[in-house]
C-alpha cells in the first residue's frame, strides 16, 4: 500500500471509531419502551431494563430517580407520538372533518390489526397504574381527555346531532377496538370492523 493510501485508510478508521454510539440512557430508554410495551410496566424490572439494554443499574440511576419516572417518561413519548400520527392524518384532509374521521378508523384498524400490535400503551398503563399520585397516572388522563375532546370536537364539525355523544360513541369504539385486538386474533376480532362501524355510526348521527 502507497504511503498516501496507508494514510487515507488512517483516516477513515478514525471517522468510522469517532461514529457516535447511542447514549446510554438512549439506549435504556429505547429498551424500556419496548420491554413495558411488549411485556407490560409491572412485569420488567430496572434489572430487566439494564441487563437488556447491556448496562447496569448504577447507570439507569444516573437518568432516572426512579423506574416510575422512566414509565411517565416512556407515556409522554408515546403521547408525543401518538399526536404526531392523529396530526398527519388530520392534515391531509383540511376542512373535512368526516373525512378526517374515516381516515383516522381506517388507519387505525391498520395499526391496531398488526400481528405485533398489544393495543394502546397508555390504556395498558392505566390498568397496571392505579395510584393517582403515581407521575404516568397523569400523563395517560391528559391524553385521554384530550383524544375524548378531539373526538366530540370532530363531531361538532360535522355538524352532528347529539355532537358529545357521537364523540364519546367514536372514542368507545376506538378504545374497545384496541382491547380486543388483545382478547381475539385479529382477522377475526370485532377491531377488523371499527372503521366500518364508525361510518355507521357518522351516518347516523349526521342524516
Amino acid at each position: 500500500m502507497s504511503p498516501s493510501k496507508a494514510s487515507q485508510a488512517v483516516v477513515e478508521k478514525e471517522i468510522i471509531s469517532e461514529h457516535p454510539k447511542p447514549r446510554v440512557r438512549d439506549r435504556i430508554f429505547e429498551t424500556a419502551c419496548d420491554l413495558f410495551y411488549r411485556h407490560g410496566i409491572r412485569a420488567v424490572g430496572v434489572d430487566t431494563i439494564a441487563s437488556e439494554a447491556g448496562t447496569n443499574k448504577m447507570s439507569f440511576y444516573r437518568s432516572w430517580a426512579s423506574k416510575d419516572e422512566l414509565v411517565a417518561e416512556y407515556l409522554l413519548n408515546e403521547e408525543r407520538e401518538g399526536w404526531v400520527w392523529w396530526d398527519e392524518i388530520m392534515a391531509a384532509h383540511p376542512d373535512d372533518p368526516r373525512q378526517q374521521v374515516e381516515m383516522l378508523f381506517d388507519a387505525h384498524v391498520k395499526e391496531t390489526c398488526k400481528m405485533d400490535s398489544r393495543g394502546c400503551p397508555m390504556a395498558n398503563a392505566a390498568v397496571e397504574i392505579t395510584e393517582p399520585e403515581h407521575p404516568a397516572r397523569a400523563v395517560v388522563e391528559h391524553y385521554k381527555g384530550e383524544m375524548r375532546r378531539r373526538f366530540r370536537k370532530l363531531a361538532r364539525d360535522m355538524g352532528a346531532h347529539e355532537a358529545d355523544v357521537l364523540g364519546d360513541a367514536l372514542m368507545l369504539l376506538w378504545e374497545g377496538s384496541y382491547l380486543t385486538r388483545l382478547t381475539f386474533q385479529c382477522q377475526h376480532g370485532p377491531a377488523h370492523n371499527a372503521a366500518k362501524a364508525a361510518r355507521t355510526l357518522i351516518a347516523a348521527y349526521t342524516a
